[in-house]
């Protein structure tokens, strides 16, 4: 089952699930955070409460991604109580890519050898892999955690990922997304899965990977679907970045626990343990990671560009356009005071 969300033709938000390749809105509810907490509250599954409020009139998906008219596939009527958060170095491969990225330009030991100075990046791949995937019921290894945003910086499928003026680079990071929403009783209850574009600023990071915070403070986006389940233990996709209608980048990717450092339940603990997240009605995003970036591969990405995130266990593709602001005319920002 997946469910999304759409604007329709009054401007409102109508929650679409759809099962094979019948999709339909769903009766009585117009948010998938209000239907979530409704399920919550009522002690049932999100499959059993869409079934009692029933099914409305049918949707064309695809025709609703042309038309403009797909939302985020979660959102809060207030966004500053919609948090964007992630997780990084979880897959297998992970690690070489940001090591890469990490080295100095010139007279820089192999940080990745096995005889040799490691860099932080490859220290705490190191752990994850010797305890990220605890005995169930217990807790593993930290994993490295960070904060993108909040619901002001979630771009609808199809909407822009604007690379901020100040900014030196613009690059996709294709991941997996588990989708949160918190209980009347703080319990986090976990909504599902979808595809995400964890856009950030490799350029500013190489420089020195204390600037992983600030790379990380930029837009991001969700796919159309989310997947109501259990995650795929193999998740295989395709990344690509689309240049006046042609592929001018692809690779693979790979996702799932099968592929990772981490099992989903240690991030998921070591996120929720801050009771700082685990405010009623508050929704979480939280992003699980990646291995795979055009950035690692040398590739420029340019305005106009198009990102493309594919897996088919995740339903529709998720496509972005990125859009690159100009440079502001006063490079500080004045603070006035009171």
């Amino acid at each position: 089952m997946y469910i999304s969300q759409i604007r329709d033709a009054s401007g409102g938000t109508r929650v679409v699930v759809r099962e094979g390749s019948e999709a339909y809105a769903v009766a009585g509810v117009d948010s998938v955070r209000a239907l979530a907490l409704d399920a919550a509250r009522a002690g049932t599954s999100l499959a059993r409460r869409i079934a009692s409020l029933g099914a409305g009139e049918a949707v064309d998906l695809e025709a609703a991604a042309e038309d403009g008219l797909l939302l985020p596939p979660v959102t809060h009527p207030d966004p500053a109580h919609l948090h964007l958060t992630g997780t990084g170095l979880t897959h297998l491969g992970s690690a070489a890519a940001r090591d890469a990225m990490h080295k100095m330009e010139a007279g820089q030991p192999d940080m990745s050898a096995e005889d040799g100075p490691i860099s932080d990046s490859m220290r705490m791949f190191r752990m994850g892999l010797a305890g990220g995937r605890p005995a169930a019921g217990q807790a593993g290894v930290q994993p490295e955690w960070f904060y993108k945003g909040n619901g002001h910086a979630l771009v609808a499928p199809g909407g822009a990922l604007a690379q901020p003026g100040f900014a030196d680079d613009g690059g996709e990071e294709p991941e997996i997304a588990g989708i949160y929403v918190i209980g009347d009783d703080g319990t986090p209850f976990r909504i599902g899965f979808a595809l995400a574009n964890e856009f950030s600023d490799h350029v500013m990071e190489r420089v020195n990977y204390l600037y992983l915070a600030h790379s990380k403070l930029r837009p991001c986006a969700l796919g159309p679907e989310i997947l109501v389940g259990a995650l795929p233990a193999d998740i295989r996709g395709m990344s690509r970045i689309r240049r006046d209608g042609a592929v001018a980048w692809e690779k693979p990717f790979l996702s799932g626990e099968a592929n990772m450092s981490h099992s989903i339940a240690n991030l998921e603990h070591h996120h929720f343990k801050y009771g700082l997240f685990r405010q009623p009605g508050d929704i979480h995003v939280h992003m699980f990671g990646t291995a795979t970036l055009s950035f690692a591969d040398g590739f420029q990405t340019s305005a106009g560009d198009v990102f493309e995130i594919d897996a088919p266990a995740f339903g529709l593709p998720l496509r972005n356009p990125l859009v690159r602001m100009a440079k502001p005319a006063d490079a500080m920002v004045a603070v006035r005071a009171l």
